[in-house]
């Protein structure tokens, strides 16, 4: 008569101490949610009941990651801005860009995202985003700022020309031409609708530079950009789609299309894609548009390479005839300035670098406009 009662208090036994394994927060096998910023440094959104939501600033410090990449270096920026301001961000931003130059090559959309970000976290505080003044990567924060506060103007066609008031910078209204983009969902005639509102041809010329920067170059993870440059209708046509732009809009979209080309020819393992880049922007169809496009490829080459300038002037050396060698010099000598945010830049710590010809060139080059990033 025991055995059965035994059997009982046995299984009840074997119940209870389940159930205290099952109950018990058990802290050597417990793992902590995410930060935020931790998880958007990993390349994830947190998750989890105890994660915070994505857009939330954090406590936590963003990770230096061992290489700078477009998505580390996105990554580390955006989670800073979060965690402290936009000002920290791009002074650290600058500091890298000594340290390892060729961040230069991907740092200018990436500031781009910082602006997003700053925006955000100011709940679209245009006059607060913009008080972070750093022309680092191209002035690119800038750009940022203002291409997601027209993409958040009731009407975005009105606030082109008004946004940038009242100093109508070119490098405000270059973000403008950017923002046009976003907000016409990369249509570029209506963009340059947009564009042409600006009363001034100077200010036409530096929101088309956006439009067409925007355009071959895209920020990350847009889904539509590759619809607008078909491959077949960019075999028939080596700068497709510049020929058939208003004539207002003509230059700047040759002086960026070698941003396509270069991508497309695999320029970090193919050094020549830039020798080759000079020969393809021959085939434009007029004086005008080679020497546009001579000196985008000149322009990308320099920043693509921006820790070793006497390389670049020797790609430009290799073109065939004097113009061409010039224009690309041009366009070398143009971002050089755009980079150190200087004007005279080029004149003082470029050209010295450089001899022959090459010098000869860059002295006529700079100091450059410095317009074009």
């Amino acid at each position: 008569m025991y055995r059965p009662l035994a059997l009982l208090v046995a299984f009840y036994l074997c119940v209870a101490g389940i159930w205290a394994v099952a109950t018990t927060p058990w802290s050597g096998d417990a793992v902590p949610a995410p930060s935020a910023a931790a998880a958007l440094v990993a390349g994830r959104a947190p998750t989890g009941p105890g994660a915070a939501p994505s857009t939330a600033p954090s406590s936590a410090a963003p990770t230096v990651p061992a290489v700078w990449t477009l998505s580390t270096l996105r990554n580390y920026l955006v989670a800073e801005t979060a965690v402290k301001d936009p000002g920290v961000a791009l002074a650290d931003l600058e500091q890298i860009t000594l340290k390892s130059p060729y961040v230069a090559g991907f740092c200018h959309p990436v500031t781009h995202e910082v602006g997003h970000a700053a925006l955000a976290k100011y709940h679209g505080d245009f006059t607060k985003a913009v008080s972070f003044p750093n022309d680092v990567c191209g002035s690119g924060y800038l750009h940022g700022v203002v291409e997601e506060k027209l993409q958040e103007a009731p009407n975005p066609s009105t606030a082109v020309t008004t946004l940038c008031s009242p100093a109508q910078t070119g490098a405000c209204i270059h973000g403008i031409g950017h923002g046009a983009m976003f907000v016409s969902h990369l249509d570029v005639p209506a963009a340059e609708k947009m564009c042409d509102r600006f009363p001034q041809a100077k200010q036409v010329t530096s929101c088309s530079e956006g439009i067409f920067m925007q355009l071959f170059e895209p920020d990350e993870g847009d889904p539509t950009a590759l619809a607008k440059l078909p491959a077949d209708k960019l075999a028939a046509e080596a700068q497709y789609p510049c020929a058939g732009q208003p004539a207002a809009h003509q230059s700047a979209c040759y002086f960026y299309a070698p941003i396509y080309y270069l991508q497309t020819h695999d320029y970090a393992a193919n050094p020549e894609a830039f020798v080759q880049g000079l020969a393809w922007c021959l085939k434009a169809p007029t004086s005008g548009s080679r020497s546009d496009c001579s000196r985008g490829m000149g322009s990308r080459t320099m920043k693509y390479n921006i820790d070793r300038p006497v390389w670049v002037a020797e790609q430009c050396q290799r073109a065939p005839s004097v113009w061409q060698r010039q224009a690309c010099a041009a366009g070398m000598v143009s971002y050089w300035d755009v980079n150190y945010a200087d004007k005279t830049a080029a004149r003082t710590s470029l050209c010295p670098k450089l001899s022959g010809e090459a010098a000869a060139n860059c002295r006529l080059a700079a100091p450059g406009s410095g317009s074009a990033d």
